[in-house]
């Protein structure tokens, strides 16, 4: 039986689209996904770059769960040592009350941006070493069990929002481990430890409240089309525009120059985010993505739908679903 499968949206918007043209698509995603069986859609936390809709997590989430009805929703992830965790309690706990049973919360510790962007946020470059205490803290917060006397989440309080911790390393699968939570493994940008990550967690998983046994989540690049040239064209373009990761922030370029620079060894970690990939017809995504499970064990997907444009992950989404799920 297949696993399920959710979706992991940026709202990213393509070189010629505007950030409001990617937020409406970020619903229309939402709703495709509800419409067509995916798990839960979830956002992740990024600040200065330019194509992605994403940084302002919660009020994305609050917006998205205000034009659906039943589809799970959440941040993957929250990067915890940006914030205060009772902030993130409160905030969260605000989206259950709004929301009940279809929020969930996702947590990293890298800071989702670059040095200066960091400095910006107030970040102390010694933020992530709390990562694990700050995790209590904040959990301690939504099951109405504060760790600090007489401080408490007004909304979150007793909310029990579900936790999953995210990462990319055996240090999130350690800690996952240990608190007994759902461990989400990056794969889809960071594919290095994913073997090794899953085998910790799940050798030395610790049962809990909120998790009897592991429950693993890999993410998986996806770019589904009606057919294969449309697809790679696709993946090309998307390509391209990650070139942007190389350059400063607002640097212009031509595609002659981000060809030129894709085939350069400084964009060889830019392939190999693309390692976990599948593009092509419905067909060839669907044997590629049931292989990547086998592969894996993974207990759940998350789909990064990477077409350039929101028209091309709403087929994208569509086409997945139909193929994969039936």
């Amino acid at each position: 039986m297949p696993v399920p499968l959710s979706i992991l949206d940026l709202a990213t918007a393509a070189r010629d689209q505007t950030m409001a043209q990617a937020l409406d698509g970020t619903v229309a995603l939402a709703q495709k996904a509800e419409e067509t069986g995916y798990e839960r859609v979830w956002y992740a936390e990024h600040h200065n770059m330019a194509s992605i809709g994403s940084s302002a997590t919660s009020v994305l989430i609050a917006h998205v769960a205000a034009h659906t009805s039943t589809i799970r929703l959440g941040s993957g992830g929250i990067m915890l040592p940006n914030h205060a965790p009772l902030v993130i309690a409160e905030q969260f706990g605000t989206l259950e009350t709004l929301h009940p049973g279809r929020i969930e919360l996702g947590l990293g510790r890298a800071p989702g941006t670059d040095q200066n962007t960091m400095r910006a946020l107030r970040r102390n470059g010694a933020a992530a070493d709390t990562f694990p205490e700050d995790v209590m803290e904040l959990q301690a917060y939504l099951q109405g069990k504060s760790r600090i006397p007489g401080v408490n989440a007004y909304p979150g309080m007793g909310t029990d929002v579900p936790l999953y911790i995210l990462g990319s390393s055996l240090f999130g699968a350690g800690l996952a481990a240990s608190l007994g939570l759902p461990y989400a493994f990056a794969s889809h940008f960071s594919p290095g430890a994913l073997h090794e990550a899953i085998a910790l967690y799940r050798r030395e998983f610790s049962p809990s409240e909120q998790l009897e046994k592991p429950h693993v989540i890999a993410g998986f690049n996806v770019i589904a089309a009606d057919d294969q040239a449309d697809a790679e064209r696709q993946q090309q373009e998307m390509m391209r525009s990650r070139v942007a990761l190389l350059l400063r922030p607002g640097t212009a370029y031509t595609d002659e120059q981000a060809d030129e620079l894709l085939a350069a060894p400084q964009a060889q970690h830019l392939h190999q985010m693309a390692t976990y990939s599948a593009v092509g017809t419905p067909d060839l995504v669907r044997d590629q993505v049931a292989a990547f499970t086998e592969q894996t064990g993974a207990d759940e997907l998350i789909i990064a739908h990477q077409g350039p444009r929101v028209e091309q992950r709403l087929r994208s989404t569509e086409l997945l679903a139909e193929a994969y799920m039936g």
